[in-house]
């Protein structure tokens, strides 16, 4: 650095503004634990075996300003063209109300998954919301509350068919015109669980008896609307099931999947206004029947009732999360899609059924205006009935269609399909205009002929039943409606706008403003996944940079971004061992050890990769035992394929025996996976890569800044060491991973790759020194509530020094002689302004905390004042003072409408209940209703919009 620079440094630095504790503050924190420096309380918490030397290779970091000139840079090196490629991924316009108020809104973004219902009604309505239209228009009356994208999802519905077989049928059959980014993801689902997939025409398929389902797109890939109701009869005669790939926009004018057989509908909401953001996030959804209804994957939100008897939602039935169900489970889905979920149920509340079905018309006229006049240009279009799509054939008519491909980049600034065979495709949408279309016209010689559009869709199975009939799809039609019912749910959730979410092991840190501002640039939202490459430079360019930092950092040689949830990189990083020991001959390694503390997903993935599960016993301190894990190494030596563990471990400790564990595993032939959820203790400290770690995920939802939206989106991209990377995970559509690389776990070549953006700008502005910070400060504030909370909670699980890593147990089970549960706690802490830590995991009966880098002393204080004023409260139930039935922790939450009541029956006072501390004066936060009743809700499934008088005839 020279003078001048030296003379003009930048004075405000994103770290600081990242970090919440003020460097006085943080002294004073570390007196109260007995430490000089954070580098002394870090040399005592980390163990020395595994502390990296020197400091992370990262460039130097960006302020905000120079971060956001930079992204733009990026953005524009986007050629943002006309991109009418389709297959799944469709220009839309979202509506600036929804942009502004929901999608650009941390009120919308900071959320957690919804568990804690009484603070999370104007999400679970806005789900609900997502729910009844997908239900509606799938004609299905089971609808969840999101999945991670088509291809994804209807490898859910193939693994849900299978799971209903209990493993009597092998065979799923895939109709070669669905997508083909789908069909590749199936077929890699499928291939480790022995599933035969057959992909071929599904009008010359003859179901057997080993048949176990089927997958159709409907319209297809190319276009056409094709009747399948003749094949789902022949699947159901030979006992098998029918998924179908569809379009909630075409199923506006074409008749629902439901009426005509299907027993599960999927496909991507991403063209009800949400950016196509060059593959995601998109909200992908799943509908099935009444038989299905405990089976299917991932959330449902239902209705139910909370203690005063009034309507309440929460989400149904948990256990469908099925990863819950550990190696038994049939899916490891732990993250949805939910912001995307709400964006596009608001933009169906905002359109509404007429609104919708006049875009649906509009798209469609113009898709047979355009067939027509190229069809009357002499050229063939070969898609039949169609919606959106046409397919015209090459070597027909003798011209050269790469020519006209070709013409429509360079001279109009226009993508269109490139089939393998030369034939092109066309897909129209939302944002088509008049210019558009006489530019695609023109590309063929065409005469536009306006005077023959239909009016409406006049193909076969037009659609004749209503939907979407819910009053709340036809309330909003004026912008003010519309911002003030936005501003009406929003004001129900509790997010990190309001106060420190402080959840154990989900890591809810500060999402900055200029880290999220990329994701709204055009340049990087509007972009096609499956535009050229040459179109997509700015984006390689953050790719390539987020890849390479993210490998600096965890110490590994190659990144993949694909896998597009946490979960998702569990899965990939399993595959990529699996891959690896098959291509050694290694066939018989299929033997996964997972410790008994280890989250669901872990045994969940394990067995979706054909692995079997092996539980590895921890000790009563949370450690592994290294005994059973020797004694189970041993016995499995030949066939042992990975051991899964959770560093730092899932007790919230740096477990000193890492280097010999890995060496245990190593020994017996098998390789380490590391789950990286608890990374924000690790970033620039020590890397998994330099102490025998092989492959570890990443959340970037997690310590990388992504916003966890209330329950999704996230991101699990995996490391590698060198000997894996040929197998990292590949895709039909655009080149990806190594040269022997697994088949696809994503429908997108790199995940969700707008929100790639804000752990980007993360990395970019921290740098080097600002990663190592945050993690230093992430172990600073946990062991600062730790001791604060000490003597009033048992702390459990103590690492080295006594010390713990970012997140520590509290041990409430004493207080069950009292009457007093986690529940209890949790519900009581909603009153004093808070979201309840984790409950009951790993331990049953405790609550784990995770306050990270980014909450201020103030804030933390604030928190530990609460649970210290709760200890209060719960002392008088000890010592008989209060209640045992009647008192603030069970009656907990409390709303405004039981306190202002005429009425007040509770033998403690309405202020005691509704302003337990200072501060709740100055900024309460009230739960619009009260404690959810779980049991009602389960017995009473109700999970769409039925009129509310209807409500009360399921209850009856």
């Amino acid at each position: 650095m020279d003078a001048l620079d030296r003379l003009l440094a930048p004075t405000d630095r994103f770290a600081d503004r990242h970090l919440g504790p003020s460097p006085e503050d943080r002294q004073a924190m570390l007196d109260l634990l007995g430490f000089d420096s954070l580098d002394a309380l870090v040399d005592k918490a980390v163990p020395d075996g595994i502390r990296m030397d020197g400091d992370l290779d990262l460039p130097a970091p960006l302020t905000e300003q120079q971060l956001l000139a930079l992204a733009r840079e990026r953005a524009e090196q986007n050629e943002t063209m006309r991109s009418f490629i389709g297959m799944g991924y469709y220009g839309t316009v979202t509506p600036p109300v929804i942009l502004r108020n929901v999608l650009e809104n941390p009120g919308w973004y900071t959320q957690y998954t919804p568990y804690q219902a009484e603070i999370a009604q104007g999400r679970l309505e806005a789900l609900l919301n997502f729910q009844t239209a997908v239900a509606d228009l799938t004609g299905l009356p089971v609808a969840n509350a999101s999945l991670l994208d088509e291809g994804t999802a209807a490898a859910e519905a193939m693994t849900m068919f299978f799971g209903a077989a209990r493993g009597e049928r092998d065979l799923f059959f895939v109709d070669a015109r669905c997508h083909p980014q789908t069909i590749a993801v199936v077929q890699q689902r499928a291939e480790p669980q022995g599933i035969t997939v057959e992909v071929g025409d599904w009008a010359a398929f003859a179901p057997e008896a080993s048949c176990v389902g089927a997958l159709v797109q409907y319209p297809t890939t190319d276009g056409e609307v094709v009747d399948y109701k003749d094949f789902a009869d022949r699947i159901h005669e030979a006992g098998g099931l029918l998924a179908v790939a569809t379009d909630l926009l075409a199923l506006t004018l074409l008749e629902a999947p439901g009426e005509w057989g299907a027993d599960v509908a999927v496909g991507s909401s991403q063209r009800f206004g949400v950016p196509m953001g060059f593959g995601g996030p998109h909200a992908a959804f799943f509908a099935t029947t009444e038989d299905f209804k405990r089976k299917i994957p991932g959330r449902i939100i239902g209705v139910s009732q909370d203690r005063h008897g009034d309507t309440a939602l929460r989400m149904a039935l948990q256990t469908r999360e099925q990863h819950i169900r550990r190696e038994k489970a049939t899916s490891n889905i732990c993250t949805a899609q939910v912001l995307l979920a709400n964006v596009a149920g608001f933009y169906a509340v905002y359109h509404g059924p007429d609104g919708l079905t006049e875009i649906a018309e509009r798209v469609h006229r113009a898709t047979k205006t355009l067939a027509n006049a190229i069809e009357s240009a002499g050229y063939i279009v070969a898609s039949g009935d169609v919606f959106d799509t046409i397919r015209i054939v090459a070597g027909v008519t003798g011209a050269n269609l790469q020519d006209i491909l070709a013409r429509a980049r360079e001279e109009f600034g226009i993508n269109l399909r490139a089939y393998d065979n030369g034939d092109l495709g066309i897909a129209l949408d939302q944002t088509v205009t008049p210019e558009d279309l006489r530019d695609l016209a023109a590309l063929f010689g065409a005469d536009l002929d306006t005077d023959s559009a239909p009016e409406g869709y006049e193909g076969p199975l037009a659609r004749e039943t209503a939907f979407m009939e819910h009053p709340t799809f036809h309330s909003y039609r004026s912008e003010h409606e519309m911002l003030r019912y936005l501003k009406k749910l929003e004001n129900r959730d509790l997010s990190l706008v309001h106060s420190m979410i402080p959840l154990g092991s989900c890591t809810m840190k500060l999402n900055a403003t200029a880290e999220m501002m990329p994701i709204t640039m055009p340049g990087f939202s509007d972009l096609h996944p499956f535009a050229p490459e040459d179109q997509a430079k700015g984006y390689h360019a953050v790719i390539s940079e987020l890849q390479t930092w993210l490998a600096e950092i965890t110490g590994f040689h190659s990144v993949s971004l694909q896998p597009n949830s946490g979960a998702m990189g569990e899965y990939t990083g399993l595959l990529a061992i699996r891959a690896y020991h098959l291509a050694q001959g290694d066939t018989q390694r299929m033997a996964c050890l997972i410790p008994t503390s280890a989250h669901g997903t872990n045994p969940a993935s394990a067995v979706m990769c054909g692995m079997n599960v092996v539980p590895v016993k921890v000790l009563e301190n949370g450690n592994i035992d290294l005994d059973d894990l020797r004694a189970k190494a041993e016995k499995h030596r030949d066939t042992l394929a990975a051991l899964m563990i959770t560093y730092p471990s899932t007790h919230g400790v740096f477990e000193t025996t890492i280097r010999e564990i890995a060496d245990i595993v190593h020994d017996a032939g098998g390789l380490v996976y590391m789950d990286g959820a608890n990374m924000n203790a690790m970033v620039g400290l020590c890397r998994p890569g330099d102490f025998g770690m092989d492959v570890c995920h990443l959340n970037l939802h997690k310590t990388f800044a992504i916003p966890h939206g209330g329950g999704g989106p996230g991101m699990g991209p995996i490391g590698v060491v060198e000997k894996l990377a040929p197998f990292l995970p590949g895709h039909p559509v655009v080149t990806t991973g190594g040269d022997q690389a697994t088949g696809p776990v994503a429908a997108a070549p790199y995940g969700s790759a707008l929100v790639l953006l804000i752990s980007w700008a993360y990395c970019a502005m921290l740098g080097a020194r600002g990663l190592k910070m945050s993690s230093q400060v992430a172990i600073l504030n946990a062991n600062y509530m730790a001791k604060r909370l000490d003597g009033h909670y048992d702390v459990l699980y103590r690492g080295p020094g006594g010390l713990s890593a970012h997140e520590f147990i509290l041990d409430v089970r004493p207080f069950q002689a009292s009457g007093v549960g986690a529940e209890d706690i949790a519900k009581r802490l909603i009153d004093y302004g808070f979201h309840a830590p984790t409950m009951s995991w790993p331990v049953t009966g405790t609550l784990m905390v995770e306050p990270t880098e980014s909450e201020p002393k103030a804030e933390l204080d604030r928190f530990c004042d609460a649970m210290i004023a709760i200890r209060t409260e719960i002392q008088e139930l000890e010592l008989g003072t209060a209640d045992a039935e009647d008192n603030v922790l069970k009656m907990a939450p409390h709303t405004a409408a039981e306190v202002t009541a005429d009425e007040w029956s509770h033998p403690y006072s309405r202020q005691q209940a509704a302003y337990p501390a200072a501060w709740s004066r100055d900024a309460k936060f009230w739960p619009t209703v009260g404690r959810v009743d779980n049991a009602w809700g389960d017995r009473n499934l109700v999970c769409s919009c039925p009129p509310m008088e209807d409500y009360a005839e399921e209850a009856a």
